[in-house]
């Protein structure tokens, strides 16, 4: 039996009486929770934009420097902006019908374009981006075909720079991240030519800082939330076994946006949008496990994972399908009456639960299908995925041999080669594999959102290794490469912040004083000075312990910030060396032959 006044010696707690286990206040368990939940983010606001514009506004320029050359439509610009002109005129993509319909177009004589539909493959917003392009600028220059490719390469980098900054805590990450992109040649060629990609890319990793953004803001409702139940209640437990409701997740709504405009762009943005779901729930589960919900698993799917699922994906399919907004309102793009004649014709229509204008987009969508599944025919610059990260097989984007001009010898020739930056790519194939034991032997979040974009824009690709792929796809993959890059060297080199700190968990009380003679060893209460002796003498060895401990974290801080420098200055030097076949200057064959560094580069 206890005497009166040793109750505060008890260790032992009676939880079925109304006694409160925790005493603490709402803010100060909202400030253990957010421990567990969250790691402090930076703090330099000003330079924390600052400092990513910079970067941009470095990456622009060099993306609009000279922009109009070369002076004539290359590679696949033949298709897309010839589609975005027809879009402006038309509102569907009409076939161009004759010889030479490249060189007229060049100089701004659009007459081969009919009022024919042209059967194409990819929806019309990154068209439409391009078309905008065409509309500032004119569509007889290649300002005007590259400038919107441009723009969409440099917002890359920006975002890529935010999002490594939020993921890391620090601004010089974020912005390395954003340099390293910002002279990556896979990406910078990719931002330099009228092409689909590198929309895709923006539109998707958009998608992944505003996915970063709602795992913040809804981990800090749920730890507030938490808290006053927790702080009302008093015994440690929540109210709701599932956990709090978070409300509306505004951010999940744009992200859903965002990768409806992706899908708009080229449909595999469809896997981002799986992946990034998946992340989504996998996050809320996690949370709500480590605020103490006893069903968090029901929490997290329920709560969570129902809210994410309609936040993302009727958003996304929405926006697809508004996506598709003037080939619904023109009468002549392709398979735009297919349903309508069909009920003519026959007197039925297969799937006539649909309205006519979205079953006849059905039946475009169907056939596109079969089309790009069936791609198969020959290329001389195909190349399998499973090389794109080494950059084996990189696309030539233009060439033209000879050319006039004094370029110090017999052969001048213009080559313009879509070949990622080695340093970057070489070093991220190493970084990889540092991020993939960061995520799962340390189960580093922060590895796994890495990881992501790699799930979301490369590894679906092997399930097309039969068709015909090129490198140039991966121009999508090329942030995540340097994100990894980044990310490797700052686990490595000390330069991450912990996680989180050690926080008690809801409910967990202090650990009990000891009380009596148990406070002290046998031999420390018969000689108090004895014990004092030892006392400072722990004391003196653990702070000895702690600077050593800081030394060695400060020399490794050190070697990390040095290995990123040495890294960014590479790609920098690597970037001035290979500009001659990024932009197509005229240099001779032999200078051209030595930047080939691999056979399979030619």
């Amino acid at each position: 039996m206890t005497a009166p006044g040793d109750e505060t010696h008890s260790t032992s707690l009676d939880l079925t009486e109304p006694e409160r286990v925790d005493a603490r206040s709402a803010a100060e368990i909202e400030e253990d929770l957010r421990s567990r939940l969250l790691r402090p983010g930076p703090t330099d606001r000003l330079w924390g934009w600052l400092g990513p514009l910079v970067v941009t506004a470095i990456a622009a320029v060099l993306r609009l420097v000279d922009l109009n050359h070369p002076t004539r439509l290359i590679f696949d610009e033949t298709y897309y902006v010839k589609q975005a002109y027809s879009l402006l005129v038309l509102g569907y993509e009409g076939e161009w019908e004759g010889e030479g319909v490249n060189d007229r177009f060049k100089v701004g004589d659009f007459s081969d374009l009919s009022s024919d539909p042209d059967y194409v493959v990819h929806p019309q917003v990154g068209k439409w981006l391009i078309a905008l392009g065409l509309r500032l600028f004119g569509a007889d220059n290649g300002a005007g075909w590259r400038f919107s490719a441009a723009v969409a390469g440099a917002a890359t980098v920006l975002v890529l720079a935010r999002l490594t900054r939020r993921l890391t805590g620090s601004t010089l990450l974020g912005c390395a991240a954003g340099l390293l992109l910002a002279v990556d040649g896979l990406h910078f060629t990719g931002s330099r030519i009228g092409l689909l990609d590198v929309f895709l890319g923006f539109f998707v990793i958009a998608a992944l800082a505003a996915v970063l953004v709602d795992r913040e803001q809804t981990r800090r409702r749920l730890a507030r939330a938490a808290a006053a139940d927790l702080a009302e209640r008093g015994d440690g437990r929540l109210t709701d076994p599932w956990g709090p409701r978070t409300g509306m997740r505004w951010w999940l709504v744009l992200a859903g946006v965002l990768l409806g405009l992706g899908g708009g762009v080229k449909w595999s943005a469809i896997y981002a949008l799986a992946v990034f779901g998946i992340l989504v729930v996998v996050w809320d589960l996690c949370a709500r496990r480590a605020i103490g919900a006893r069903l968090w698993f029901g929490g997290g799917v329920f709560r969570g994972g129902v809210p994410a699922f309609l936040s993302l994906v009727p958003v996304a399919a929405l926006t697809y399908v508004a996506g598709w907004f003037s080939w619904f309102a023109t009468p002549g793009g392709y398979l735009r009456q297919w349903a309508a004649d069909q009920l003519a014709q026959n007197g039925t229509v297969p799937r006539s639960w649909l309205p006519n204008a979205l079953n006849s987009l059905w039946e475009y969508h169907l056939r596109a299908w079969d089309f790009h599944n069936g791609l198969d025919s020959e290329h001389n610059y195909e190349a399998h995925p499973a090389g794109w990260i080494l950059q084996v097989r990189p696309t030539s984007f233009y060439w033209e041999s000879p050319v006039e001009g004094d370029c110090g010898s017999d052969r001048c020739i213009q080559a313009i080669t879509s070949l990622g930056n080695p340093v970057v790519w070489w070093l991220g194939a190493l970084a990889l594999l540092v991020v993939l034991w960061m995520a799962v032997v340390r189960r580093d979040w922060r590895g796994w959102v890495a990881l992501a974009g790699y799930a979301a824009v490369y590894l679906p690709w092997f399930a097309y290794a039969h068709r015909t792929i090129f490198t140039f796809y991966a121009i999508a993959l090329a942030p995540y490469v340097a994100l990894t890059l980044v990310l490797a060297i700052a686990w490595l080199g000390g330069l991450l912040p912990p996680l989180h700190g050690r926080a008690r968990r809801p409910g967990e009380l202090p650990a009990p004083e000891p009380a009596g003679d148990d406070a002290l060893p046998a031999d420390a209460a018969e000689d108090p000075d004895a014990d004092a002796a030892d006392a400072d003498a722990d004391a003196a060895g653990d702070d000895a312990d702690e600077v050593g401990d800081a030394d060695e974290a400060a020399r490794t801080r050190r070697v990390g910030w040095t290995a990123l420098a040495v890294v960014c200055l590479l790609a920098v030097a690597a970037f001035v060396y290979f500009w001659p076949v990024w932009t197509g200057e005229t240099i001779s064959y032999e200078n051209w032959r030595s930047h080939m560094w691999l056979p399979s580069w030619i």
